[in-house]
């Protein structure tokens, strides 16, 4: 009996407790922790009022429901973790698997009404306006956390990373160097500020950017890789194929980098390398044509004819609005005429195809997009650099001809000179000779 009398006793302060939760909160969701001690208390009330001992399983029972169950909610409320918020996470994550995404969020916001400090249920809710592509809301509930959590370094990305698509680069800019300041080694900080300084031509900033993090990712290939093409842009190509090469020696299936390599290995004149390099990226779909058209140029300056011409019929084969890039290149004008790939599309759809720096004018930049911007900088400056190397050549013929045409006028006009000269000498002679007589 008197284990009983205490078993009430104990479970009606536990109760009380728990009752205040919900009249200090207005918190419902206690209300099912208050039943279920209730049945304890309940079966034990009826116990003592029908004076028989429970078997073990009913002792058992109103222990766990009526003592333990409140004494642990009480202990982790103690240690700061709301019990409460546990339960409206977990049924609001239920609700958004069943498709129910508006009750849930109503559930999440009268909750964060009650509990303001609640940083979980401001997380969860901005997560779900990100999804539904609630930027400006998905910020506002980011902000929230912070000022919960100042050190939350990922709610701040994650603001950053918004204002960016809401296309406020000057801020999201600002926000992520103070965030690199305070955790230099946020990676993914890194790549979405190197993207907008690259996106806004800021390429010596972005270059700054990435130089950084590699003191704390020493063994990232992407950074490399990000180097290699903002150098690109700067037009420093030795810096831009020692990065390429320490990315691709991280990345052997780094496809970007080989290409990028071979070009500017073209640009170099080192054909020998450069043909290596681009035969590695003909394992690649997206590099495959132009790295065929990339193997028939060097092809014609080695001379190798038919090679070229194998090679660049394959290029347009895969791609056929290469065919209006090879025409206008000097380089193919030797093996024009072989060409032999039939191209089903008109002039004005070849015209269209050919893709060129101003056509990622207006494109929203990603990671994607600064690969093949770097990409079609250094096939245009390939050709622009052989167009170079060719007019070169051919004004140092024109010159070697010039003076060779120069030098023998000047021989004739000295041998003509040398006769005219010669016969002066003779009448000059008979007449002195005319005047002795």
């Amino acid at each position: 009996m008197l284990e009983e009398i205490l078993f009430i006793l104990i479970a009606f302060v536990l109760f009380m407790l728990i009752f205040s939760k919900v009249i200090k909160h207005n918190d419902y969701n206690y209300i099912a922790i208050l039943v279920i001690q209730a049945i304890g208390i309940a079966i034990c009330f009826f116990e003592i009022r029908l004076k028989i001992h429970a078997n073990f399983f009913f002792t058992l029972l109103r222990y766990l429901i009526s003592i333990i169950l409140p004494t642990v909610i009480i202990f982790l409320e103690l240690k700061g973790i709301n019990v409460s918020e546990i339960f409206v996470i977990n049924v609001a994550k239920v609700m958004i698997a069943f498709g129910k995404t508006k009750e849930a969020k109503q559930l999440l916001s009268k909750f964060s009404e009650k509990y303001k400090e609640s940083y979980k249920i401001h997380i969860l809710l901005a997560e779900i306006y990100e999804k539904e592509g609630g930027r400006r809301k998905a910020i506002d509930e980011y902000v929230m956390a912070l000022d919960i959590r100042g050190n939350d370094y990922d709610s701040y990305f994650k603001i950053a990373r918004l204002l960016k698509e809401l296309d406020k680069k000057d801020e999201s800019v600002q926000m992520l160097q103070t965030l690199l300041k305070a955790k230099p080694d946020y990676l993914e900080a890194t790549m979405v500020l190197g993207e907008i300084l690259c996106e806004q031509e800021r390429f010596k900033e972005a270059a700054n950017v990435y130089q950084d993090a590699l003191k704390y990712h020493s063994a990232e290939y992407d950074l490399y890789y990000s180097l290699g093409i903002v150098f690109t842009r700067l037009n420093d190509f030795g810096q831009a194929k020692d990065m390429y090469e320490k990315a691709a020696s991280l990345n052997h299936k780094l496809f970007g980098a080989y290409y990028n390599l071979g070009q500017i290995c073209f640009i170099e004149r080192d054909f020998e390398q450069a043909e290596k390099y681009f035969e590695k990226c003909l394992y690649d779909d997206d590099l495959e044509a132009m790295s065929y058209y990339g193997l028939a140029k060097i092809y014609v300056i080695k001379g190798l004819k038919e090679k070229a011409i194998t090679f660049i019929n394959k290029a347009i084969e895969i791609d056929p609005s290469l065919l209006k890039k090879a025409s206008k290149e000097k380089l193919f004008q030797t093996i024009k005429e072989y060409i032999t790939v039939s191209v089903k599309m008109d002039e004005k759809e070849q015209e269209e195809k050919v893709v060129t720096e101003e056509d990622f004018m207006d494109i929203p930049y990603t990671k994607e997009l600064g690969e093949k911007q770097a990409q079609v900088h250094l096939e245009d400056t390939t050709t622009l650099v052989n167009d170079i190397k060719e007019n070169t050549e051919k004004q140092r013929t024109e010159e070697i001809v010039t003076n060779i045409i120069n030098k023998e006028k000047l021989k004739k006009m000295l041998e003509e000179e040398g006769n005219n000269f010669g016969q002066k000498d003779e009448y000059t002679e008979q007449k002195q000779k005319n005047d002795n007589f």
